[in-house]
């Protein structure tokens, strides 16, 4: 429905009231639905899971149309990225935001900051997919109410090709609404708790669920050691436990990711069922480190398996867990991805320790050859060095080729003394292209950084405070902050418009009409911006 269409529908509803309602205008009534698509979060992630089918479908035609994210802890951090995108771009497509358990569980949780270990209230994951919701809306609805200004104005002046430009640029808006791929760790607990905490997540808006393979009770962040993996049957239930949920709530093209942590994965808590050879407990047992024993031999206690006519003592550590064999971990990856796009996963994801292209994609072929359209959502993590990291690949490549490396330390690559050279230029320029080459070659569908906001709040709080308590005093606020924010044209440098106050007198206007009393007068000092 256009706009001017609801208007005239509208006008309609109210003359119907015998002039009960005339005191309710019907372009206003209208402004408020338009500055308020998206009615439940239910809208929200049927609306963005085709969005998501649709890129998917764009990536596999042509993987240059690969999709991107940020990580947000806050509805504000999340908004400010999709405004600065639409400013920078014009254009909000296939741009989406991640929500990290890590970042929830290091700065949402209200028992302080914990580590990724699934401690955090399981709650504040929907409660922040809900909120990053709310700061969008709001910023659709702060755009919106600027061009309603701007079509007054042009109204006003008799200008109608302006305000004919402006009618046509109000049904085509692009909303700040995009996919968000939310983190659901391992499920925070049987599959019944998965089922229903996602249920909260899609209720919330969430059309796209990250599920990894680690136990619940046990999870660890995927860049650090100790991880434990749980057979596939058990991980496969809590995949079928969030497609439940998106079927139950009528988004039926709901997103399941699945996150395999088995390439640095070294522990399982639980030998697999297995009812005959070669099924997916069997091939998951295949991998524990076991010793072949005599009968006679069998100790008190020893979970014993029957492989092959052979009987095998898996290696049970002091922690009642259980050993794979060393060197296991890429098979098991594969395995896992197999077996979840099989059960209906969409999308993959392989946590690795280092961002290695050929290394991802040595997996993804594998993986292609059974499932031919297999595609990765990838973790482009803070947790790795990337500097040192790819300073490294070009020193191995280079040596390779029998380039002389004799000038570069390769233990100490990070120094800024191989800032500027040949090695450190031809790194950062994989780095540039890291995610385009990798979407190209590894089948990497989605790049994401899981916890970017974290460090740039982290960066940007330390340099303003360096000034601002130091010498420069208030010209360490005004110059690394405000200036640039005004010269760099920052929305939220008129930060009483951007938290919704020229909102707030437009709905004054629309309830009280003339006696309305409005703060953005002539003494507001925000319009001290308008330039």
């Amino acid at each position: 429905m256009t706009y001017q269409t609801d208007i005239a529908q509208t006008q309609s509803l109210i003359q119907r009231y015998n002039g009960t309602w005339d005191g309710i205008d019907a372009e206003s009534v209208a402004r408020m639905r338009v500055q308020n698509r998206f009615q439940s979060g239910l809208d929200i992630a049927r609306y963005t899971a085709a969005i998501m089918r649709r890129d998917m479908a764009a990536y596999d035609a042509d993987p240059a149309n690969y999709t991107q994210s940020l990580g947000c802890w806050h509805g504000f951090i999340g908004q400010q990225k999709m405004i600065s995108i639409k400013k920078h771009f014009g254009s909000t497509e296939r741009r989406y935001l991640y929500l990290s358990g890590w970042m929830i569980a290091a700065l949402r949780s209200e028992f302080g900051p914990l580590p990724d270990q699934s401690m955090h209230e399981k709650t504040s994951v929907p409660a922040l997919i809900e909120e990053l919701y709310t700061f969008l809306r709001q910023a659709d609805a702060r755009e919106l109410g600027m061009m309603f200004r701007d079509l007054d104005a042009a109204r006003a002046s008799g200008n109608a090709i302006e305000e004919q430009r402006l009618l046509n640029a109000i049904d085509g808006y692009q909303t700040h609404v995009v996919p968000i791929i939310a983190d659901i760790d391992a499920g925070f607990g049987n599959a019944e708790a998965t089922y229903l905490l996602a249920k909260k997540m899609i209720e919330a808006g969430a059309c796209a669920l990250q599920i990894e393979n680690q136990v619940s009770d046990e999870k660890q962040c995927g860049h650090q050691d100790g991880k434990v993996t749980v057979p596939h049957e058990d991980f496969l239930a809590k995949v079928r436990a969030c497609r439940y949920a998106f079927l139950e709530l009528g988004v039926e093209d709901g997103i399941i990711v699945t996150r395999t942590d088995s390439l640095g994965a070294g522990l399982t808590k639980q030998i697999a069922v297995s009812k005959e050879p070669g099924d997916l407990g069997d091939q998951y047992n295949s991998y524990l480190d076991c010793e072949e024993i005599d009968p006679a031999t069998a100790r008190n206690g020893d979970v014993i398996l029957n492989r092959d006519g052979k009987l095998l003592r898996p290696k049970r550590l002091a922690s009642n867990l259980f050993q794979f064999r060393a060197g296991t971990g890429e098979d098991r990856c594969v395995m896992d991805c197999i077996a979840s796009l099989q059960n209906g996963a969409d999308l993959l994801w392989i946590e690795t320790e280092k961002p290695h292209i050929e290394q991802i994609a040595g997996m993804v072929d594998r993986v292609r050859a059974v499932v031919p359209n297999a595609k990765l959502v990838y973790n482009n993590s803070p947790s790795f060095n990337w500097t040192l990291n790819f300073r490294q690949q070009v020193y191995d490549a280079w040596a390779g080729e029998g380039r002389d490396v004799s000038g570069y330390d390769r233990a100490r690559l990070m120094s800024v003394d191989y800032d500027g050279t040949e090695l450190g230029d031809e790194a950062d320029e994989r780095i540039r292209t890291f995610q385009k080459d990798a979407a190209a070659r590894a089948g990497i569908f989605h790049h994401l950084i899981t916890l970017p906001t974290y460090h740039t709040a982290a960066l940007s709080t330390d340099n303003l405070a360096k000034e601002y308590f130091g010498d420069a005093g208030m010209l360490g606020y005004v110059k690394g902050v405000q200036r640039k924010e005004i010269r760099e044209g920052i929305a939220c440098v008129k930060h009483q418009n951007m938290s919704g106050s020229d909102i707030g007198d437009d709905h004054k206007e629309y309830f009280a009409g003339e006696a309305a009393l409005k703060a953005g007068g002539a003494h507001n000092t925000m319009n001290q911006f308008a330039a």
